[in-house]
């Protein structure tokens, strides 16, 4: 049903490549933003990243930079914060966002500048979030996707919510795994949200999976104070 709330476990667990993915949403208790990026990969190049952080700045490095194949659409920052905004994408446009809103210009304006990745014949959507940190209580969700099997025009759609008590929306890349990929279709699915990073953490983590994941990230920020709790999780270790 349309405004059925979905257990994020399992829509995980019953998906073998969702590839890359976003969450945001509040809490259940109602005292924290939650947000939560995770990528996953097949090739031996898209297996070979980290995620390190660096105050409020996440990036993905190589885990073996001798083995970097092509770093354009693997190395980049998935989560920047600027301000009372915490940006959090599958790619390069993290920066776009982040130099747009920086110069007074919106979310959507900085996306409209950009488009899927050049990836064919998989066409990987761009996904990205936009979370408020004021008193809007709100966030953005926006995918950028190819109009067809060609990748000859790009698609952008961009979702609007409020923060509400233990609800979340979940986008990601891909419905499933497949060859040529099939990409994501529709609204972001909305999901329980529970009340610790930790919980949320272990939910993602052990449903991915196994073969395909590589690396997680969750944030919680308290409300009351903006002090956050963050769980970091590689399943590669950095080697240099």
């Amino acid at each position: 049903m349309a405004y059925d709330i979905h257990n994020l476990g399992t829509l995980l667990k019953n998906n073998s490549y969702p590839g890359r993915g976003i969450v945001v949403g509040k809490s259940a208790d109602g005292n924290s933003i939650a947000i939560a990026y995770f990528i996953m990969g097949r090739s031996q190049n898209s297996r070979n990243r980290v995620f390190t952080e660096d105050g409020d700045t996440v990036t993905i490095y190589p885990a073996d930079s001798s083995k970097v194949e092509d770093p354009s659409l693997i190395i980049y920052s998935p989560i920047r914060k600027l301000g009372d905004n915490l940006i959090v994408t599958n790619g390069d446009q993290t920066d776009t966002i982040y130099d747009f809103l920086k110069e007074g210009n919106t979310f959507e304006e900085a996306l409209e500048t950009r488009e899927f990745e050049p990836d064919g014949p998989n066409w990987t959507p761009r996904i990205s979030a936009l979370v408020l940190l004021d008193d809007s209580d709100s966030y953005k969700m926006s995918i950028l996707k190819s109009e067809d099997a060609d990748g000859t025009d790009c698609a952008r759609y961009t979702f609007s919510y409020k923060l509400e008590n233990g609800l979340g929306h979940f986008i990601h890349t891909y419905q499933n795994d497949g060859n040529p990929i099939p990409t994501f279709a529709g609204e972001p699915e909305r999901v329980s949200i529970p009340n610790t990073a930790k919980e949320l953490a272990d939910l993602i983590w052990e449903n991915l999976n196994t073969d395909n994941k590589i690396s997680l990230y969750v944030r919680y920020i308290r409300l009351t104070d903006m002090s956050c709790q963050n769980v970091l999780i590689n399943k590669y270790d950095k080697v240099n």
